[in-house]
């Protein structure tokens, strides 16, 4: 009997997993033109994770790291050149100038922390 429950459980973890990982995505949050939009950096994700913006307007992202850990200290676009640090506790903004349409990826140095870009 005791067997079952732990096997049960194993499986319920790796559903947990799986879904997490690979199934859930957020949902996106629409910003409009010359908006300022404001990402956290804190237990192990950034929030929001996907942002959608339109095509040809400015952007501006305000990181808040309050995630101590050392992947959390650096966010990267790839596609855009951009590497910046993050400090602790503290805003570091960053302006994006405007941006064909794509997906644009974000992430931390080790790509645990992921975020993505929509530009429409």
């Amino acid at each position: 009997m005791n067997l079952l429950i732990i096997n049960l459980a194993g499986l319920a973890v790796i559903a947990l997993i799986i879904y997490w990982f690979w199934i859930y995505k957020p949902k996106d949050i629409e910003a409009k033109g010359n908006d300022v939009i404001k990402i956290t950096v804190e237990d192990g994700i950034y929030q929001p994770s996907r942002i959608s913006v339109p095509a040809d307007t400015e952007i501006t992202l305000e990181f808040n790291r309050k995630d101590e850990t050392p992947c959390a200290e650096m966010v990267i676009f790839p596609e855009l050149d951009i590497s910046e640090s993050l400090p602790i506790n503290k805003t570091k903004t960053i302006k994006l100038k405007k941006l064909e349409k794509g997906s644009y990826q974000f992430h931390c140095q080790m790509q645990m922390y992921k975020g993505e870009l929509h530009v429409e």
